[in-house]
């Protein structure tokens, strides 16, 4: 797998667990993925910011992600669509969001003949599977966790995860907790991963997305 960013430490975090870590200020993160897939394309592309995607700048351009992702994505591969495009953005700034639309490379899209599945997560068809494997210990999700903080402190906590503030991955509010974040310092374990060019990385898929 691989994690486009530009967060040195979410990049850290996705090296932490195994993952491949493509950072984009390195130059276009498309070119980066043909080159590190020796110009295949990923096998399956994950986009997960929705309408918020954006540019350098820190300008919201909606249909980034999808449309890079089409591009760096393999013939005959897979979009899978967690980001929040819902049916309209009235506050966002693109016009077209606006009206719950994107400008789409569908000519691409369907000359690659990609496939994609969107919608949010079927929470319900997988939660007490996954509870299940934390509790053997089998899934340890809480890698990601970076802060807990008490319910009064959620305004300043989304404040540091809103402005990407350093080492701010996740927070877990825990109602009682007493005032006064503490980090966790959890780390993740780490997966095997193969060189590049090789018949196992080619295979991975790629996440992508910048906030």
């Amino acid at each position: 797998m691989t994690v486009i960013d530009r967060h040195p430490d979410r990049l850290a975090l996705a090296e932490r667990i195994g993952a491949i870590a493509i950072d984009d200020r390195n130059g276009d993160h498309v070119d980066q993925v043909l080159d590190f897939t020796e110009g295949a394309g990923a096998d399956r592309g994950c986009e997960y910011m929705g309408y918020q995607c954006h540019d350098s700048a820190g300008r919201e351009v909606p249909n980034t992600t999808m449309n890079d992702l089409v591009k760096s994505v393999r013939a005959t591969g897979g979009l899978g669509v967690v980001g929040a495009f819902v049916p309209e953005d009235p506050g966002g700034d693109d016009e077209l969001a606006k009206k719950g639309e994107i400008a789409f490379d569908f000519g691409a899209f369907w000359n690659k003949g990609l496939a994609m599945g969107t919608g949010q997560a079927n929470v319900k068809a997988y939660n007490r599977q996954l509870c299940r494997l934390i509790q053997l210990d089998r899934a340890q999700p809480s890698f990601i966790v970076s802060h807990e903080c008490s319910l009064e402190e959620a305004p300043e906590a989304y404040e540091h995860f809103d402005k990407r503030d350093v080492g701010w991955t996740k927070v877990v509010l825990k109602p009682g907790m007493s005032a006064g974040s503490k980090s966790t310092g959890k780390a993740g374990a780490v997966a095997n991963t193969g060189a590049k060019g090789s018949k196992a990385t080619k295979s991975h898929a790629h996440a992508h997305g910048t906030k």
